[in-house]
């Protein structure tokens, strides 16, 4: 789902500006952009190919935490941003020692639907779950 939803916006963002009055340097430099933002988000937030690619997500209690193949489980901090809707799990977390936050995406169909449920329901209630990790 997340790969159609981005394909479709980026063909959108295409269409636009080959439809716009901007001049023809101007309209390379866009597609230049859509190309370039599509080769650093593909692999590292949709294909979840790149190394550095958060995979996994548990919960125990040290916290949260992030899997990825390059640095293995890291601890997180969830946001108050984070959201959870039936179709989509948007986390907001944050590493130990860095000043801005990054955003997670899990569409319902990357788990089972109890499994994506109980994640739901586990960041609405959970107690501390915007502490900062041990």
């Amino acid at each position: 789902m997340l790969l159609r939803l981005y394909l479709s916006v980026l063909a959108l963002a295409v269409l636009a500006t080959a439809l716009s009055a901007l001049p023809a340097g101007w309209k390379l430099l866009v597609l230049a952009l859509c190309a370039v933002h599509a080769w650093w988000t593909l692999p590292r937030y949709v294909l979840l190919s790149d190394a550095a690619a958060w995979r996994g997500l548990r919960h125990d209690e040290t916290g949260w935490q992030l899997w990825s193949r390059a640095h293995g489980w890291q601890p997180v901090q969830l946001r108050p941003d984070s959201l959870a809707l039936p179709l989509a799990v948007v986390l907001r977390v944050r590493l130990p020692g860095a000043w801005r936050s990054r955003g997670l995406c899990i569409p319902f169909d990357a788990m089972g639907p109890a499994e994506h449920r109980r994640l739901r329901v586990r960041l609405k209630f959970s107690r501390r779950r915007w502490a900062a990790p041990e």
